[in-house]
């Protein structure tokens, strides 16, 4: 049994510091020695700005890349496409394509599910999984 931690740090309010906090968070975990998954779950992709991957649209994939792969039923690599930044932490970035996952969900079975099943296979190699919500309720 695993025991990673998974936490969202989520508001429906834009400008509360989630993305901040997840950043600083994560990284004082990561060096107090806990290894560290932050997951840019926000279209707007501060969190992967932040970390320095300024041209995230450029990024091959991302967690919309698997997010739509899970929900067509394709497989995947389960930590393809994760990035690792000097501060000790690793990040699923995003980009604005993310946002039109949330029109995919709409009609999916299971739609809850998806970023939790996602995770699930990712839960054995961290000790905390943060995640950085949009500010909605999607």
């Amino acid at each position: 049994m695993t025991k990673c931690k998974v936490i969202a740090l989520a508001n429906q309010k834009g400008g509360t510091a989630k993305t901040t906090t997840t950043l600083n968070l994560g990284i004082g975990l990561a060096h107090q020695g806990r290894k560290v998954l932050l997951v840019d779950a926000d279209p707007q992709g501060d969190l992967t700005t932040a970390l320095g991957w300024i041209n995230a649209d450029s990024l091959p994939i991302t967690l919309e890349t698997q997010m739509k792969k899970i929900l067509q039923d394709e497989p995947f690599v389960y930590n393809e496409g994760i990035l690792h930044h000097e501060e000790g932490v690793d990040i699923i970035p995003t980009n604005i394509e993310l946002s039109g996952m949330e029109i995919s969900l709409v009609n999916a079975m299971s739609r809850e599910q998806t970023l939790k099943l996602y995770l699930s296979d990712l839960k054995k190699d961290y000790d905390y999984i943060l995640i950085d919500c949009m500010p909605s309720l999607g």
